[in-house]
């Protein structure tokens, strides 16, 4: 799966801001039927939200809908809703624990049968929100349909008040649940997303929160605000300088193979196979990213 670096909120009930937000380049959209919602709104969105499915895949945008919850269930008529062709997957807030990843795969399936849609076409992305859930993350990465898990700690939110910390700007207080939630997501082949920023125009802040979550492993990030997309973009791709160096070293391993060795000093540092897969896998990514833009 390529990776999200931006995964951008849209309240499904503005209609109006989902036409527009498609101009933003985020990697993918979250289309959201929950807290961005009014109760007395839910319904509108959920018909704004699937009939605008359709046409934003159509024009290549990934679409995601993020789903109410009840504190027994998933929303099925979300589910029936908006699992429609064009839909990648559904973003699954506060799960306790791997069963209810379980018991929403189900439902999934359930929609895709009643809709028609091919069996196992749409995924899932839990929102790691509880103590719970961040203490089963692996077991969750594992469970039918997920392909990323999102590790959130934003200020005052809902893992804040569930684990307790109090959020800085340093994030001292996530790294270690940060960090396991990247080596559950990594142990089981899944994405590892961050989030949320929540100064959505403290942008400055942003890259730098950013530039730390990718040093950790993580991939993308949850995002509030259209203007956050490019920052984090460029946060999570490889630059300019990175494809030099890293071609440098493949050019400089090559080199190195032809002449019968299979180990070079490379810019002051030795490098081996192990260090020239990595090598190749930015380069790749590299290529990947700007062949979507």
């Amino acid at each position: 799966m390529k990776p999200i670096r931006s995964f951008l909120f849209v309240p499904g009930v503005r209609e109006s801001w989902i036409d527009k937000v498609v101009s933003a380049g985020a990697d993918a959209l979250i289309l959201d039927l929950e807290d961005s919602v009014p109760v007395d709104a839910k319904a509108q969105a959920r018909e704004v939200v699937a009939r605008k499915i359709g046409g934003l895949a159509a024009a290549g945008q990934r679409v995601y809908v993020r789903i109410n919850r009840s504190p027994f269930m998933y929303s099925m008529d979300d589910l029936l809703a908006v699992v429609v062709p064009g839909l990648e997957g559904i973003v699954l807030s506060k799960p306790n624990g791997p069963e209810d990843i379980y018991m929403a795969s189900m439902m999934v399936s359930e929609a895709e049968l009643r809709n028609g849609i091919a069996a196992g076409t749409v995924g899932l992305v839990p929102t790691l929100e509880t103590a719970r859930s961040i203490q089963f993350a692996h077991d969750i990465a594992l469970a039918p349909r997920v392909t990323a898990i999102v590790c959130a700690a934003a200020k005052n939110g809902d893992v804040a008040r569930s684990v307790g910390f109090q959020w800085t700007r340093e994030g001292l207080e996530s790294l270690p649940f940060k960090s396991a939630a990247v080596i559950a997501a990594r142990a089981a082949g899944k994405l590892p997303l961050a989030g949320l920023w929540q100064e959505v125009h403290d942008l400055e802040g942003l890259k730098i929160a950013a530039a730390a979550h990718r040093r950790m492993g993580f991939v993308g990030e949850m995002l509030l605000h259209p203007s956050n997309v490019a920052p984090v973009n460029d946060a999570y791709s490889p630059s300019d300088e990175d494809v030099a160096y890293y071609q440098g070293m493949i050019d400089a391993f090559a080199a190195a193979q032809a002449a019968g060795r299979a180990a070079v000093i490379y810019d002051g540092e030795h490098i081996d196979y192990a260090h020239v897969k990595t090598a190749r896998e930015i380069v790749e990514q590299a290529a990947q990213f700007r062949a979507g833009r």
